[in-house]
């Protein structure tokens, strides 16, 4: 598998997400919240297949739904949706992942891409039965990834290692796309570099300012360039856009207008305990204060106050939204993740303000293929005309 390298954009693709930890209009609270079950899932899911999304990110760990069991669950409500959904190395055995990986590529036609979770939560990890530290947990990802890739692309594999072992193991039924679905991955230790530069397709980074994502993709191009590989490069987002900047920031500011200090500090004290690079990271851009979240032109950092992970936003009117996304595209970025509160509105209002300022891939015959937002036209006028562009 590999993937060219598009700092020019020509090959931009944008996913959505699934909210299977649970959505709604504020942050922090169950006020305005939903409940994350089958019908809303599917709502959202139609919708970023039927706004030309390339495909939805599904999130892992005990605070959200099984990502494998919902999108297989989407497949025969969605035609095009590619889902990028989690294998954990520790947590499952490489022969149980490729053969659950081969499937889902079957039954959906060659949709599925791989996002490989290491986690970072040690509290979490102990609970799922997980007692190794952040190094040992890098260790076993490179021996599962080993054994996971070589069965995909049809080998029968031999392997000891420190964590993995196995005898004989072998696809009888292989996955749609050559040699595997791709697999996505994201670190930011030394450790997780190293990874990355061995046996990873895509590079993600959670939204961090430019010039921090610049150095990161330098490290990790020049680490894979040292392995004799290329690897390609997605970024993780919030997206927060309106017809003007001002109502932009006003709806950033209304996302956490039910944020207590007690839930920030608690939410603050639960990430202090993590392990993982990446999310020191997105911590130390705001420090838990409400007064320094516009950590970069139009990049907020109000998210992370409570919410683990990528807890970054673009903010603005659908110019500056998109000249913000083309200036990580001239970095080497070519995949954004974006994500809005609540998910299905701020689905339709990204492809609607946005998505048509963007060169997004486009797949298909020209039959199939059709640019985002299309239809419907908007109301007929009168009964009798189709309303100008």
């Amino acid at each position: 598998m590999s993937f060219e390298h598009n700092g020019d954009g020509e090959e931009l693709k944008v996913l959505w997400f699934l909210p299977t930890h649970g959505d709604g209009r504020y942050l922090g609270t169950g006020e305005g919240g939903r409940a994350v079950d089958l019908g809303y899932l599917a709502q959202i899911a139609q919708a970023a297949d039927n706004l030309g999304y390339y495909g939805v990110l599904l999130p892992t760990g005990k605070s959200c739904e099984d990502a494998w069991v919902v999108a297989s669950a989407m497949i025969p409500l969605t035609r095009r949706l590619r889902y990028l959904v989690a294998v954990r190395p520790a947590l499952q055995p490489p022969s149980l992942a490729a053969r659950m990986t081969a499937t889902f590529d079957r039954l959906s036609g060659g949709r599925l891409m791989i996002n490989v979770v290491t986690g970072g939560d040690p509290v979490e990890n102990r609970g799922d039965g997980i007692f190794l530290d952040h190094g040992e947990r890098y260790e076993a990802t490179r021996e599962f990834l080993e054994v996971y890739r070589r069965m995909l692309s049809g080998q029968r594999v031999d392997f000891v290692g420190r964590h993995v072992n196995v005898e004989g193991a072998q696809l009888l039924f292989p996955p749609v796309q050559t040699g595997g679905p791709p697999l996505w991955f994201g670190g930011s230790s030394r450790d997780a570099i190293d990874v990355a530069a061995k046996t990873i397709d895509k590079y993600l980074t959670w939204g961090e300012p430019p010039d921090l994502v610049a150095e990161k993709i330098g490290n990790v191009r020049a680490a894979a360039e040292g392995e004799g590989r290329r690897v390609s490069f997605g970024i993780r987002l919030h997206v927060i856009v309106r017809p003007t900047n001002e109502e932009a920031w006003a709806a950033a500011e209304d996302l956490i207008s039910r944020l207590d200090d007690e839930t920030i500090a608690s939410a603050q004290k639960v990430f202090s305990r993590m392990d993982s690079e990446g999310q020191r990271r997105m911590s130390a851009l705001h420090g838990g204060r409400r007064d320094r979240l516009e950590v970069s032109p139009n990049l907020w950092a109000g998210v992370g106050l409570v919410r683990g992970g990528a807890g970054t936003a673009l903010v603005g009117d659908p110019e500056t939204v998109a000249e913000r996304m083309r200036e990580y595209m001239q970095l080497g970025i070519d995949s954004f993740i974006l994500s809005g509160y609540p998910h299905l509105e701020e689905a339709y209002r990204f492809a609607e303000l946005v998505m048509p300022l963007l060169p997004l891939r486009r797949e298909g015959s020209p039959l199939e293929v059709r640019p985002a937002n299309t239809g419907p036209f908007g109301e007929t006028i009168a009964n009798d005309h189709r309303p100008a562009r």
